[in-house]
């Protein structure tokens, strides 16, 4: 987080517990040397993981496999200039376990867009960061004009 930028900071429950409640986020990850952010659907575990599911051929597995991310997700309301937002940054790594991969098909994210080979990542969640805005009220005491 950026210190004394006017914002709440959230800690890393209530950044997951927000996190839960929706089903669209976007995963940043290097491609060709360049900020690459691609939005998913995902799920989040009783322990911060963050699981996506995507087509086992994907250009996101090759990318992100091994390496580290950051997932964010926000909850907006322009009207009263409010809302959060919550970054997860952790290494992703592809689900080979045979056990975990049956259990994650039964309790994991819906593909959007299924693919008849799929696979689930998981990010861990190693570092959590959240911070909000409560409807255009800076920490600083000051209103919008």
């Amino acid at each position: 987080m950026y210190p004394n930028d006017g914002f709440r900071e959230l800690d890393r429950q209530e950044c997951l517990r927000l996190m839960a409640d929706v089903p669209v986020g976007r995963i940043v990850h290097t491609r060709g040397a360049l900020p690459a952010v691609l939005p998913v659907n995902f799920c989040l575990e009783p322990d911060g993981t963050v699981v996506l599911r995507t087509s086992a051929g994907s250009e996101l597995v090759r990318a992100v496999d091994g390496t580290v991310v950051a997932f964010e997700v926000d909850d907006i309301d322009a009207v009263r200039q409010s809302g959060w937002s919550v970054v997860v940054t952790g290494t992703a790594s592809v689900v080979t376990d045979p056990d975990e991969h049956e259990r994650l098909v039964r309790t994991g994210p819906r593909s959007w867009a299924p693919s008849p080979r799929e696979v689930f990542l998981h990010v861990s969640s190693d570092l959590v960061t959240g911070r909000e805005l409560v409807g255009g009220h800076s920490l600083y005491g000051l209103d919008r004009q």
